[in-house]
């Protein structure tokens, strides 16, 4: 007990000489302290941009594909699916089991990998590049991320969705 009680106070003095020497030297230039503030503040600054970018490049596409929560309500209560196709002309592109076998895996894959969506919850099927998707979600705006989730991936033409909204309880 003895051995470990002098190996303790060792400890303690050189830990407490080692922060003293560590504090000595930041104390001897400054500016290197105001530099790494300053670059800790940039970063901060940098990150919350490109945060807001992608939130307002999110927002963006979910307009021009009409997947904002009033649209997707008013299409769910006079049809009771959603359909969207891509804007752009995917002309007679040959399309073939693989091909839609690797939409549906990549469609799996983002579902997984978005935080809110449950993609133990949603289901994707795909035929000749026209994507299904079923399933449940808590949200409109979840709905309109799993079709641009689906229309965002390669090998996917038009999407119909009959994913139902059932908000939590």
């Amino acid at each position: 007990m003895r051995g470990f009680s002098t190996g303790l106070l060792f400890g303690i003095i050189l830990g407490a000489a080692g922060f003293w020497y560590v504090q000595k030297k930041a104390n001897e230039h400054p500016e290197a302290q105001a530099r790494y503030e300053q670059s800790a503040a940039q970063l901060g600054s940098s990150a919350s941009q490109a945060a807001g970018n992608f939130s307002d490049a999110l927002r963006a596409k979910l307009d021009t594909l009409d997947l904002r929560s009033d649209e997707i309500s008013d299409e769910l209560t006079r049809n009771g699916k959603i359909f969207r196709r891509k804007a752009q002309d995917i002309g007679d592109q040959a399309v073939n089991s693989d091909t839609d076998a690797r939409a549906i895996a990549a469609i799996k894959a983002r579902f997984a990998a978005d935080a809110t969506l449950s993609a133990s919850d949603l289901s994707a099927g795909c035929s000749q590049g026209h994507a299904s998707l079923s399933g449940t979600v808590v949200s409109t705006d979840d709905l309109g991320r799993a079709i641009a989730i689906a229309l965002d991936t390669e090998g996917v033409r038009d999407v119909t969705s009959t994913i139902g909204v059932k908000p939590k309880t």
